[in-house]
């Protein structure tokens, strides 16, 4: 079949396609290469990317000026070098953390969520079906109520719920490993393992209702009272497991297209599956161990990611990082100012407005929004 001469004069006037012509008989060869889409594809998630970093500044910004024991004027001038040595204190050894904290365990869970949506190719998996969550509150409260652990000693409590959730994802290895790594039946199975250890930590605050006030911001996620010590234990965790998940992009982006196509291509479907898994799990532990169970956000940032960036996961895996790091960030700042509300107009002076409860209740909203925007979609 031949070309006709209204289609190759179109051919030769697109903007995108380049048309090599052989010089000696002024034919075409039929050689074309796409010149223009792929650098404006990049400039567009360049954009995108410049977007989300002033963004994350800005949250960045509002958490830090956010609170009750020093005004948004007093920490400008703070940072100018002014203030007195109480100031600097809240400042640079109580806010600061706090913020960093918050920013590395939002990353983490966005970057897991989308992981294990890619992965178990379900769009509706989070770090909750993987057990992690809930075994790491259960660490952090097992350890507490039996004097183990005590918020007087936050290595001690991150190392118990580190423990925890990495009791959780072994409990849904040895369960889904019979299914040999088919993604409904470890969502299955990961479901009724945190359902088990969601149990287990009820039984515990049973056993000691004394404890109850100190662990519950385990059980709602919370970023209260974090200081330098829960910092230096996340990032030297999180960050191998950050750069593993982004060398993942390849084998996660065959794995989105299914399985058959992915070991057409060559890759052993079980192992990529087994490493995306393991990769998942960590980075839940290191969150949930510094923050609590934050509600959704491992569920929905990987939505937004996709939404922004596409199914490129060498895009996306990074815009989840950087989403995920201003949602906790954002709601942590939203958060305190709530509280300083409340507290200014009397009605709860000492309340203070945990991140978890902000995260869960516009989780829930942003889901149903999806699933009603798109219920029977596939992933």
């Amino acid at each position: 079949m031949t070309d006709s001469p209204h289609s190759m004069k179109n051919l030769d006037a697109s903007p995108n396609v380049k048309t090599s012509r052989n010089p000696k008989t002024s034919q075409d060869t039929g050689t074309m290469t796409v010149t223009a889409a792929v650098p404006a594809s990049r400039g567009r998630a360049g954009r995108r990317f410049g977007a989300l970093g002033l963004l994350l500044l800005l949250a960045a910004g509002a958490s830090l000026l956010a609170g009750r024991a020093m005004s948004p004027g007093l920490v400008a001038e703070v940072l100018t070098g002014g203030g007195d040595a109480l100031d600097r204190h809240v400042l640079f050894q109580l806010r600061l953390p706090r913020l960093l904290v918050s920013l590395g365990a939002g990353a983490c869970l966005g970057v897991a969520g989308l992981v294990l949506q890619s992965a178990l190719r379900n769009p509706l998996a989070g770090p909750e079906v993987t057990g992690v969550t809930p075994g790491a509150v259960l660490g952090a409260v097992t350890a507490t109520g039996l004097g183990l652990a005590g918020w007087q000693s936050p290595f001690a409590v991150v190392v118990a719920a580190y423990a925890g959730g990495c009791a959780g994802a072994g409990l849904l290895w040895l369960l889904a490993g019979r299914g040999g790594g088919d993604p409904a039946q470890t969502v299955v199975h990961g479901v009724l393992v945190s359902a088990v250890l969601g149990g287990l930590t009820a039984m515990v605050l049973l056993v000691a209702p004394g404890e109850l006030g100190s662990v519950v911001q385990w059980l709602v996620g919370s970023t209260e009272g974090r200081v330098w010590e829960h910092w230096n234990l996340l990032w030297p965790w999180a960050l191998p497991w950050l750069l593993a998940a982004w060398l993942l992009s390849g084998p996660l982006t065959l794995l989105r297209c299914g399985d058959e196509l992915a070991a057409a291509a060559g890759l052993s479907v079980p192992r990529a599956r087994t490493l995306a898994l393991l990769c998942a799990v960590a980075l839940t532990a290191g969150a949930v161990a510094s923050v609590g169970a934050l509600g959704f956000v491992g569920l929905l940032v990987p939505h937004l990611a996709v939404a922004v960036f596409g199914a490129d996961l060498r895009l996306s895996l990074p815009g989840a990082a950087l989403l995920g790091a201003v949602v906790v960030c954002g709601a942590d700042a939203a958060a305190q100012a709530a509280s300083t509300l409340l507290a200014g107009t009397g009605a709860a002076e000492r309340l203070t407005l945990p991140v978890g409860a902000l995260t869960t209740c516009a989780g829930a909203v942003l889901l149903l929004l999806v699933v009603r925007r798109a219920p029977d979609r596939g992933f």
